[in-house]
């Protein structure tokens, strides 16, 4: 059953979901909205959609919407979705203000909503696997879990200016990784972090680097290790500790090629970006919301999981500042 979509957002990352939904072959991408006609037509032309020029005509007639636009306007086509029937896969996060995220995950929650947040991260292969054995017992009972975030390059400080932070734009993909994979939610998160790669950005109170640990309701500990500047590449890891073993998803390179030769080993590089490493998991990501809309299946990362991971990002910004572990509020 073909699904009717709308894409909400023409800049890049909507740009990326408008290929994925040209290609998908349960759905007909059918419209196309941004504040910028001349984008929203340039990618309509490019899919066979039709640019709109608002968002409820963008919503008219179909059965679900990407949201991809700005950030500041995320809880607001939100709300036109579940007002107009319609079905949505968000990118994170719901809203910058902790309190207004809620107040529309409760609107749309009374409402019956069917909503997807974009934590695409869960579809990667290698993470999917990693959480099977873990949810299988392959480790035993979860005791320590390790999670790695080195991006290439420090965003653009215009970019930074109105990201909210590392914690609520870089780190929130790993505190929803954190809380799938151990199936709890944390109590309690100390988080450290400098300006070391971009010293300018402590006049935003943001830091490049950064490690968080988080306790888990058992005394199972997580920590994430964040930095926006390798020189090498982009590093995404993932390790499990258990009582009975350890399980890893490992770094990934351009190519899985190693040169032996006599004065020593050569191997392939790591993704240059972050994008180019998780550029998959964007279709992987669509395709499941589309699964579920066909099947009626329970949404999931829902509403609530996009609230809870920006529950720990608002902790762990204020111990950035406190300097002490700070309790986590659902």
């Amino acid at each position: 059953m073909m699904q009717r979509f709308a894409l909400l957002g023409a800049g890049f990352i909507g740009t990326v979901h408008a290929g994925n939904l040209d290609a998908h072959p349960d759905v007909e991408f059918v419209h196309v909205y941004d504040v910028s006609a001349e984008r929203a037509q340039a990618i309509a032309a490019r899919h066979g959609a039709l640019a709109t020029d608002s968002v409820a005509a963008a919503l008219d007639g179909v059965d679900a919407v990407f949201i991809a636009s700005s950030t500041d306007t995320h809880a607001a086509n939100l709300r036109a979705a579940v007002d107009a029937g319609v079905a949505a896969l968000c990118e994170k996060p719901i809203d910058l203000n902790l309190d207004r995220a809620r107040e529309i995950v409760e609107y749309a929650e009374a409402r019956q909503a069917r909503v997807m947040v974009n934590f695409n991260r869960r579809f990667d292969p290698d993470h999917a696997e990693l959480k099977r054995i873990v949810d299988g017992g392959g480790v035993g009972r979860v005791e320590l879990v390790q999670l790695t975030c080195r991006g290439p390059v420090v965003p653009p400080l215009e970019y930074v200016a109105v990201s909210g932070g590392q914690m609520r734009d870089q780190t929130v993909h790993f505190f929803d990784l954190a809380r799938w994979i151990a199936e709890a939610d944390p109590v309690e998160v100390f988080a450290a972090g400098s300006a070391l790669a971009e010293p300018r950005l402590a006049e935003y109170d943001d830091v490049d680097t950064s490690v968080c640990v988080l306790k888990l309701p058992d005394g199972a500990l997580v920590q994430i290790d964040n930095n926006r500047r390798t020189g090498y590449g982009y590093d995404e890891r993932i390790e499990v500790l258990g009582s009975t073993g350890l399980v890893e998803s490992k770094r990934h390179r351009v190519r899985q090629v190693a040169h032996y030769q006599a004065g020593g080993v050569v191997e392939s590089q790591l993704y240059p970006g972050w994008f180019e490493r998780m550029q998959p998991t964007y279709y992987q990501a669509l395709d499941h919301f589309v699964q579920l809309l066909e099947s009626g299946a329970p949404i999931e990362p829902s509403l609530r999981d996009g609230l809870k991971a920006q529950a720990i990002a608002e902790a762990a910004t204020r111990s950035l500042h406190t300097g002490v572990s700070e309790p986590i509020t659902y």
